[in-house]
């Protein structure tokens, strides 16, 4: 069911546009489908537009098809659709193709245009790569001034620190005033002696 839900999709798609990019193995089993369903619409009967209606729920879709894209083929046997081999996918290496219906002979240039448009992709992206990577290398000096103006400033705060053990010393200090009356005793003991000396 999911493949048939795919295939209806990517039909719907052909129809509406008569020209799409999926994977080879997509392309491969949507024209058979394809091809059925525009030998559907060259018998414009009720009956043939309900089958059609059956395969794909959009009437939109249906109505042109059996409007504009079976006529072109009236005189047409099969073979409505062609597939173009484009190169591997980025990022999964999966082999692309465009299906398109045939309009006549053969299109040469329409491979080419499609090279031609994938190598301004592959500018735009390369472009957008290095916009960000420009930015980077633009911010990394400013960014660095900043940080070092930071050190600076942080360099006079470490004095300011300095204060904080004297604050603790004098509180130290204070205690020891505090103990210094038994010193005191003790030196005063310790001169009396000294003088018994």
């Amino acid at each position: 069911t999911h493949q048939r839900h795919i295939l209806r999709g990517l039909a719907a798609s052909l129809i509406v546009e008569e020209r799409i990019r999926t994977s080879e193995a997509k392309a491969k089993r949507l024209r058979p489908y394809a091809d059925k369903l525009v030998t559907l619409g060259k018998t414009d009967t009720l009956h043939a537009r309900r089958q059609a209606l059956d395969d794909i729920k959009d009437s939109d879709v249906i109505h042109k098809l059996f409007a504009e894209i079976a006529p072109r083929y009236a005189d047409r046997n099969g073979g409505y659709t062609r597939i173009l081999k484009l190169g591997p996918r980025k990022g999964d290496a999966a082999p692309m193709a465009i299906i398109e219906f045939v309009e006549g002979e053969a299109e040469v240039r329409s491979a080419e245009e499609e090279a031609n448009k994938r190598r301004v992709l592959r500018r735009r992206r390369k472009d957008d790569e290095e916009k960000p990577a420009k930015a980077a290398k633009a911010s990394k000096p400013k960014a660095a001034e900043p940080e070092e103006e930071d050190e600076e400033q942080e360099a006079p705060a470490a004095p300011k620190a300095k204060p904080a053990p004297k604050a603790k010393a004098k509180a130290e200090d204070t205690s020891s005033a505090e103990n210094v009356e038994p010193e005191a005793s003790e030196e005063t003991g310790g001169e009396a002696k000294a003088g018994d000396e």
